[in-house]
């Protein structure tokens, strides 16, 4: 069976779409089997990889409404070998309202990724800044959580509130919930600011902190208008070098379990 995998803080900016997009194609570009799956209204992640969410019937929004589609229906690939997603649209920002009515509200995204987990080696969703039903739904279909945090002043903003989230869904809705990790990103080693930020997270985190940072990269800050991962749009880039050793990182740390 595959692994599943939430991208998720409930403060914007820093970096879940862009990490989500990168590691995925890095791992892909490893040979494993990837989905990259959007719950955010946004949509970054799908216009991310070059899929235009105009026009889009099959999505994760009718995944989580519709009982008749399956999620098959709503994958797509991408131009990375080995790497699919089931794309956003614009109606998710109203599914908050229609899952309430529904029955077993909480459960519905765990219900469609259970039917397609064992076609894949990971599956990540990428969660919205916000802590309604979408993220909910998301933290109850995973086996545990990736936190990206980006290195400025207000990065532990929030971790205590993004915690008591994590913790509150593994009390009352999925029990077996881990944390995967923490990765920091936008890092600037000229700055004593993001020198502390690593410190900080550490000493909150301890050794749930990967090494690899990734750090503040003009490419890859370009590289989703482009609909691209990195690793398409600058493979020699500072950006993509960092995601390719994040991922080696992660296959690691995934081996010793």
């Amino acid at each position: 069976m595959g692994k599943t995998i939430a991208i998720f803080n409930q403060k914007g900016g820093v970096g879940k779409t862009t990490t989500n997009i990168n590691l995925a194609a890095c791992l892909a570009l490893k040979g494993k089997k990837v989905l990259i799956l959007d719950i955010d209204p946004q949509g970054n992640t799908t216009s991310g990889v070059g899929i235009s969410k105009k026009g889009l019937n099959r999505t994760t929004y009718e995944i989580l409404v519709d009982d008749s589609i399956t999620p098959e229906e709503a994958i797509m690939h991408t131009s990375v070998e080995n790497m699919d997603i089931i794309p956003a649209s614009v109606q998710l920002a109203g599914a908050e309202i229609e899952l309430v009515q529904l029955e077993g509200r909480e459960k519905r995204l765990k219900k469609a990724i259970d039917k397609i987990k064992s076609n894949y080696d990971y599956i990540f969703i990428d969660c919205p800044p916000s802590l309604g039903l979408l993220t909910i739904n998301s933290l109850t279909a995973v086996d545990s959580v990736l936190i990206p945090i980006q290195c400025e002043f207000y990065a532990l903003e929030g971790v205590s509130q993004l915690m008591s989230t994590i913790e509150l869904v593994k009390k009352s809705l999925n029990p077996n919930l881990q944390i995967q990790g923490v990765i920091l990103s936008m890092f600037d080693g000229r700055t004593n600011l993001s020198i502390q930020v690593v410190e900080e997270v550490k000493k909150y985190f301890r050794e749930k902190v990967y090494t690899t940072v990734i750090p503040r990269n003009v490419r890859l800050a370009e590289a989703p208008s482009y609909g691209m991962p990195i690793t398409e749009y600058d493979p020699k880039s500072a950006g993509a070098a960092a995601y390719h050793e994040f991922a080696e990182e992660f296959l690691d740390l995934e081996a010793e379990e």
